[in-house]
């Protein structure tokens, strides 16, 4: 079956610090015509940080559009054309001042994909060494660590809400 929507036109609505915003006009597979709605986003990355203590580093942060401060594996957006890897090691030492040794990539996907194009890159590391925080201006985290079984716990308990820390320690929980 071909499911296909090939793009007729689009039209910028929106350009922005972070994102962009375009309506694309599509043709349907069925030969029908729509118009398409879509957040153009760079990406992002988040890491699933393991001390030696073998407890996870998380961050707390005020996220203005859930309006709460939510629970998080560090994390940051790529900057246009920046290697994930290289961005998940930037945004771990900004926001934590721990610097991976190695990275693993544990999945990517798209958060959203019925309006974003964003995609994330879920890395883990246990290889960390000493570096040093450097928040971005407007940028305020409280850094703490967990023990896996305690990350889960919060997970199950509805504390931690944010979907790729959801996602990275439940596909990091194997190699803890």
């Amino acid at each position: 079956m071909n499911l296909y929507e090939k793009t007729i036109s689009s039209e910028q609505k929106y350009n922005g610090k972070i994102i962009k915003v375009r309506q694309d006009f599509v043709l349907l597979p069925n030969g029908k015509q729509t118009t398409r709605e879509v957040v153009e986003h760079n990406g992002g990355v988040g890491i699933v940080a393991v001390t030696n203590e073998k407890n996870i580093i998380l961050i707390r942060q005020f996220r203005k559009p859930a309006e709460e401060v939510l629970i998080e594996i560090p994390a940051g957006k790529l900057e246009k054309g920046e290697e994930p890897e290289k961005c998940a090691a930037r945004e771990l030492e900004e926001e934590t001042g721990k610097v991976p040794k190695s990275l693993k990539l544990l999945t990517k996907f798209y958060p959203s994909p019925g309006y974003s194009s964003e995609v994330l890159y879920i890395y883990y590391s246990d290889d960390l060494q000493d570096g040093k925080v450097n928040l971005d201006e407007g940028e305020n985290v409280e850094v703490f660590e967990v023990s896996i079984d305690k990350a889960l716990e919060m997970i199950k308990e509805g504390e931690i809400k944010d979907a790729k820390t959801i996602i990275g320690i439940l596909l990091a929980k194997n190699y803890i």
